[in-house]
């Protein structure tokens, strides 16, 4: 049993964070909405790490998607129902860590007891009003979205809660969209989240969970950027891992990545490896990805054209010197948008294996630096965590 384990009272703890919000209420928060493109600093306990991420690449002025995050206050409205609260904190007593089938068991019960709580309504009228607002701006009548989590658990120093929520994708019409919100405030209490916060020490309590709504990206082809050269470190070198489509195919094994360097100062693509790529996942007309074999003319082709790479490793680089340190960027280039402007941002992080590793270069193989990519275009038959 572990009697340790039961959440905070929300109750309690919200009217602080309500005295907060009231501080920082401005033409940029409305109905706890913070538009991507009018975040602030100071907003980002309201929006965790993820959203505050894509927030600041946004007052960086980099090609983001569109979107907004449905502020942390939004799921606290829900532990002011003293029964929620009891029947939550009762399954977490019921715990036993080391029984790998009962944490199992209890996330499941937690999360339908959860996902069965009604939304409230002010927060239903938000999420509405803001949907629309984006399906307006990008011209497009139920927009497909990425519904994101983006727990405050995510900035703590001393510990990575990144991957142990949910992402839900290509999610289409208003009420999906708030089935999926109730959803990512359910995956505050995934296993591994349960799991991974008892051996942490951080237990259940103070943890906030916001939810970022973001136009999703239908790609050509998509990859990621190192602001280094991973095998030795060396910063005058851009290296881009590439492949047709989603991805997906490239995490599965099926298709190896096209690999290029770029050098920093000259702009110009110093080493290709070019793979035979013989599959390629993409969308239907219905929204849905499939599978498909690679045309015989485009299998041993570049993914993407130099002019692209180049994109590619001058928006990299915008990021490292916003950030001030080498990054792993994820990008995509969306196949709805003209040549010159369709290479977009999708996350921007710290690259920590060199930095880690000093004395020893990076070994391709243990993680493929592309499973992160899927985890932010891949199919919307799977839900995935999200960084």
């Amino acid at each position: 049993m572990c009697e340790a384990c039961p959440i905070i009272d929300w109750a309690e703890a919200l009217p602080t964070v309500r005295s907060f919000t009231a501080r920082m209420v401005s033409e940029s928060t409305t109905d706890f909405i913070v538009w991507y493109d009018r975040y602030e600093p100071e907003q980002k306990p309201l929006v965790g790490g993820k959203n505050a991420s894509l927030g600041e690449m946004m007052r960086a002025e980099m090609p983001v998607p569109p979107g907004f995050a449905l502020t942390t206050e939004a799921c606290a409205l829900i532990w002011h129902d003293a029964d929620l609260v009891d029947d939550v904190n009762g399954l977490l007593r019921q715990l036993d860590h080391g029984d790998y089938a009962q944490n199992v068991d209890v996330s499941n019960r937690i999360r339908g007891r959860i996902e069965s709580f009604p939304v409230p309504e002010a927060v239903v009228d938000a999420l509405g009003a803001a949907y629309e607002g984006l399906c307006s701006h990008c011209e497009f009548e139920d927009l497909p979205v990425a519904v994101r989590s983006s727990a405050t658990a995510e900035d703590l120093p001393d510990a990575s809660f990144a991957g142990q929520q949910d992402t839900f994708l290509w999610i289409r019409g208003l009420p999906p969209v708030i089935e999926h919100t109730r959803r990512c405030w359910s995956s505050l209490f995934t296993d591994r989240a349960i799991a991974y916060r008892h051996q942490m020490g951080y237990l259940n309590r103070g943890i906030g969970m916001s939810v970022g709504v973001q136009k999703m990206v239908d790609p050509i082809a998509s990859g990621v950027a190192f602001t280094l050269n991973p095998t030795n470190g060396d910063r005058s070198q851009v290296a881009i891992d590439a492949s047709w489509g989603l991805g997906e195919a490239v995490v599965s094994g099926e298709v190896t990545p096209d690999n290029f360097l770029v050098d920093k100062v000259l702009h110009e693509v110093v080493k290709r490896e070019i793979s035979t790529k013989h599959v390629e996942y993409r969308l239907t007309g219905a929204g849905a990805v499939e599978k498909v074999e690679i045309e015989a003319g485009r299998q041993n082709q570049a993914s993407v054209t130099d002019a692209e790479l180049i994109a590619v490793a001058q928006l990299a680089r915008r990021a490292e010197k916003h950030y001030g340190c080498p990054q792993d960027v994820e990008w995509a280039i969306d196949r709805h948008l003209p040549d010159g402007g369709n290479v977009l941002m999708l996350q921007s992080r710290p690259e920590t294996v060199w930095s880690q590793k000093q004395t020893q270069p990076l070994k391709r193989g243990g993680t493929d630096p592309m499973a992160s990519i899927v985890s932010t275009l891949v199919s919307p038959l799977h839900k995935k965590s999200d960084t």
